[in-house]
C-alpha cells in the first residue's frame, strides 16, 4: 500500500514537472507553438505534451492562439504575475524607503519582462534636483545600472543573447569580451552602474535579486551626474545594506 502511493506521489510530481518545463518554453515563444514544436523542445511524446497542455487549457493557464499562432500563455497566468508582481512592490517599499532616507536619493524598484526593465515603484528623492521615472516606464538592459545588475545574475550566453537582441546585432570579439569583464565586475562587487551612459546627465547604481518565481527585479538609485561621484560611496553603502535586506526576502544568485 505505502509503495503503491509513494509510486503515486512520484508520478504526481514528474507531472508537476512537466507542466512547468511546457510553461517555461511557452514563455520563450509568445507568438505560440504547435503541439510537435512543444515535444521537441520539452523533449517528451507528442501525446504525453496533449494531456498535459489539456488539462493546463482547461485551467486557463494555456490557450489557443486565435490567430493561428499555436498555443501560449494563458490569461490565468497572468493574474498570477500581477498578483506575484504587487506582493515584490508591497515588500521592497521600506527597503526603498530606508535607501532614500539614508542617500536623500530617488530609489527605483524595476523587474525584467520580454527583454527589458519595467518600474514598478519609485520613492522619490529630497533633493530639489532629482530623477524621476514614471512608473511602467520601460528602459533597456545593457545601459541601465538595474538593467546590467539582472544581466550579472545570469550565464554568459544568456545575457550575451539578451544583448544582441536588444542592439539588434552581434557582439564582435572585442564588445563580447568587455562585455564579459563587466558582467564579471558586477558580479564580484554586488553592484552595477550607469555612468551618462543611458540618459545624459543621470547615472545610477543598483544591484538584482530573483524571487521565489525566479523572476529578476533590481533595486536602483539614479542620481544627476553632477553630485553622483561625491554621493557614490552612500550609495553603495546603502545599496548594499538594502541587498543584505532583500537576501533576507529573497534567494539571491552569488
Amino acid at each position: 500500500m505505502l509503495e503503491e502511493k509513494d509510486k503515486k506521489d512520484r508520478s504526481g510530481i514528474q507531472v508537476i514537472a512537466r507542466a512547468a518545463a511546457i510553461l517555461r518554453v511557452l514563455k520563450e515563444e509568445r507568438g505560440g507553438l504547435s503541439l510537435g514544436q512543444i515535444a521537441t523542445r520539452v523533449d517528451l511524446p507528442r501525446s504525453t505534451v496533449q494531456r498535459i497542455t489539456g488539462a493546463l487549457s482547461a485551467e486557463r493557464f494555456i490557450i489557443q492562439d486565435p490567430k493561428g499562432g499555436g498555443i501560449r500563455l494563458g490569461p490565468e497566468l497572468g493574474a498570477f504575475a500581477e498578483a506575484a508582481n504587487f506582493n515584490i512592490v508591497e515588500r521592497c517599499r521600506a527597503i526603498l524607503n530606508e535607501v532614500t532616507q539614508a542617500t536623500g536619493e530617488t530609489t527605483d524598484l524595476a523587474v525584467l519582462r520580454n527583454g527589458s526593465m519595467i518600474f514598478l515603484d519609485q520613492v522619490p528623492g529630497l533633493h530639489r534636483l532629482r530623477t524621476v521615472s514614471s512608473v511602467g516606464e520601460v528602459f533597456p538592459l545593457s545601459t541601465t545600472a538595474n538593467g546590467r545588475a539582472c544581466l550579472a545574475l545570469m550565464t554568459d550566453d544568456e545575457a550575451l543573447r539578451l544583448i544582441e537582441q536588444e542592439t539588434a546585432r552581434a557582439l564582435s570579439v572585442r564588445d563580447r569580451q568587455a562585455t564579459l569583464r563587466k558582467l564579471a565586475e558586477i558580479r564580484e562587487t554586488g553592484l552595477a552602474y550607469d555612468i551618462d551612459e543611458h540618459t545624459p546627465g543621470i547615472s545610477a547604481a543598483g544591484f538584482a535579486f530573483r524571487d521565489l518565481s525566479g523572476n529578476y527585479h533590481a533595486i536602483s538609485v539614479p542620481v544627476p551626474t553632477l553630485r553622483f561621484a561625491a554621493v557614490r560611496p552612500q550609495l553603495d553603502a546603502a545599496l548594499r545594506d538594502a541587498r543584505d535586506r532583500v537576501q533576507s526576502e529573497f534567494p539571491l544568485d552569488p
